[in-house]
């Protein structure tokens, strides 16, 4: 199973990407993590990486996409993988398209988390974070038994500095104007499964393995 996870900031795709990973026993890859693998080992991609990153910048795209490349070509990935962070352009799609093609290799499938962007800033305003434990609630749709402490270990929870509405909406706009347009892309391809994120998160799985089958 080769597959492609999108969707917008505070859509859920952490969790649904740790369902797919689970349920698929397939790799999850992500941008994030490649950087910082690369970084850490100090390798040549990693140190250019690490150059823009220390300056606050966006990785290029073509340094990105050989970094992925290079995952890519991992013994894991053998019999397949999920991407999360990447694509996020048409440039890179079109990159990701000949590295498949090049190596005899398809998608499976495109699977898109949709959200109303007026929830994602609810749902991302209203998260709040244990960080002594990393357990995660919401003050109105998955709150903690006492208002700010922990159910997990009793620790004070607190609210992310960038979980504000400025912030959140910044986010959102950067994606609908810069990944959003893949949608179309890979609906003309005829491999992309819409789902609804603002479902229940066992819903949203169950449309997900229904759009694999």
């Amino acid at each position: 199973m080769r597959i492609i996870l999108l969707g917008p900031p505070g859509a859920g795709k952490g969790t649904q990407a740790a369902n797919i990973v689970d349920s698929y026993k397939i790799p999850h890859i992500s941008t994030g993590d490649i950087f910082r693998k690369n970084i850490k080992e100090g390798t040549e991609l990693g140190k250019k990486a690490q150059e823009y990153i220390n300056n606050g910048q966006l990785v290029p795209d073509e340094l990105t996409c050989g970094l992925v490349a290079s995952r890519l070509s991992e013994e894991d990935c053998k019999d397949g993988f999920m991407l999360d962070g990447f694509p996020r352009n048409i440039f890179q799609a079109e990159y990701l398209d000949k590295y498949l093609s090049e190596n005899g290799i398809g998608l499976d499938k495109v699977v898109n988390i949709e959200v109303d962007p007026k929830l994602l800033v609810e749902r991302a305003c209203g998260r709040r974070i244990c960080k002594t434990c990393g357990a995660t609630f919401h003050v109105k749709f998955n709150p903690s038994k006492q208002e700010g402490v922990c159910d997990v270990c009793s620790n004070a929870l607190t609210q992310r500095p960038d979980d504000n509405e400025e912030t959140v909406s910044n986010r959102i706009n950067v994606y609908l104007s810069e990944t959003k347009p893949l949608v179309s892309y890979y609906t003309e391809k005829g491999i992309i499964a819409d789902i609804d994120g603002a479902q229940d998160i066992n819903k949203v799985f169950e449309d997900i393995k229904a759009a694999l089958a």
